[in-house]
């Protein structure tokens, strides 16, 4: 929720990494990552800091990646390739390469700062933190079977060079969880979010931001088991206390309204959804863009809602236009580009253009096949 959910926030938001028909996407959240030199001690749990550090996960455009292609040129020049502060550099880099969607990109730099780090050894914080960086992008992309295996050898070597509730790996294993969700394997999805949930409220808190991140994914993995109730209780309490801590228009704030609309459109209660749903997507065109990946989500979202209810017309109006922007920004092959497609298809289906439909989902398979090979879905 950077999903992604996000998300997860960095977000993580995976949010829309697999075609899932006409149903609205929803925005897992990924804890932060914590980048190189940075690696908190228990005192910083209580770090007030955390809040505005969040919310700055969700601040990269272009300008701040130019900036960052400047310094990391200057520290190669400087200090070397494989220098500390090189690599810390190119972890924020590939950060805001992924805060754009562009997952391709950010999985080279992920590549080359795993290589850069591992001169330390997989014991290293550092090459941890390289390795989780990695495994949350092949998440992105939908390699959940590569990301799994690479999430859980983190997982196994924070416990065995950290303790089981240190932030970092706390951080770890709300990402396996992530991997586990997104692959349809709620339970245990759910173990691993109860355990981080349980422990940062203790603490953490109960307002903690990474706490309600936590609490929101949990939501929506019971909202994807059929558990409404439940889910809908823990996404009222995220959203009212990230009203009051952090503001209407706080990235994390839009994720759980976004994610409580998802609950309500899947109980056929769909005033409601788009009354958030329209509420999520102007804030941000107006904060973000039009262009940003978490606009074209909330556009999905909406264009799925309106079809729910008959109005495809409307429907096809959002879809056509969050199609065309991910193919020009994001590229053909990008997993969003590939949501919008299918989305857009099954949308003609409900109008009985069977052909039209049927043309969007071969190029969709097709495309993933090419992209994932054996890890389809």
């Amino acid at each position: 929720m950077f999903s992604p959910a996000l998300s997860i926030s960095s977000i993580v938001r995976a949010q829309d990494s697999t075609f899932t028909g006409q149903s609205p996407a929803l925005t897992y959240r990924s804890l932060p990552t914590f980048l190189a030199h940075s690696l908190p001690t228990t005192s910083a749990f209580q770090a007030p800091l955390d809040i505005s550090a969040g919310f700055l996960q969700y601040g990269y455009k272009k300008t701040d990646e130019v900036r960052l292609q400047e310094e990391l040129s200057w520290a190669e020049t400087s200090f070397g390739t494989d220098h500390s502060e090189t690599l810390s550099i190119l972890q924020k880099l590939g950060r805001a390469i992924l805060q754009q969607g562009r997952y391709k990109s950010a999985e080279e730099v992920a590549r080359r700062l795993v290589e850069g780090r591992q001169t330390m050894g997989d014991k290293d914080v550092n090459t941890l933190d390289a390795l989780e960086f990695l495994g949350e992008v092949l998440s992105y992309q939908g390699f959940y079977g590569k990301a799994e295996k690479l999430q859980q050898r983190v997982l196994k070597l924070r416990k065995g060079i950290l303790w089981e509730e240190h932030p970092s790996t706390l951080t770890s294993m709300a990402h396996l969880a992530l991997t586990y969700n997104n692959q349809g394997r709620w339970k245990e999805a759910e173990e691993l979010q109860v355990q981080v949930l349980e422990t940062q409220k203790r603490v953490l808190g109960d307002e903690h931001p990474d706490t309600l991140i936590s609490m929101d994914n949990l939501a929506v993995t019971y909202k994807n088991q059929g558990r409404w109730k439940e889910a809908e209780e823990l996404q009222v309490q995220v959203l009212e206390t990230e009203k009051r801590v952090l503001g209407d228009e706080h990235p994390d704030t839009l994720i759980s309204m976004g994610n409580l609309a998802v609950t309500y459109s899947d109980q056929g209660r769909w005033k409601e959804a788009e009354e958030l749903e329209v509420q999520v997507l102007e804030t941000r065109k107006r904060v973000l863009g039009d262009e940003h990946p978490h606009t074209l989500i909330s556009m999905g979202n909406l264009a799925a809602t309106y079809s729910d209810q008959g109005r495809w017309k409307e429907a096809e109006e959002l879809q056509v236009q969050a199609l065309e922007t991910r193919k020009r920004v994001l590229g053909y092959e990008h997993p969003g580009t590939l949501t919008s497609m299918g989305n857009l298809a099954s949308t003609y289906s409900d109008q009985g253009r069977w052909k039209e439909a049927e043309e969007l989902e071969a190029q969709v398979l097709e495309t993933k096949k090419r992209v994932l090979g054996d890890e389809i879905s």
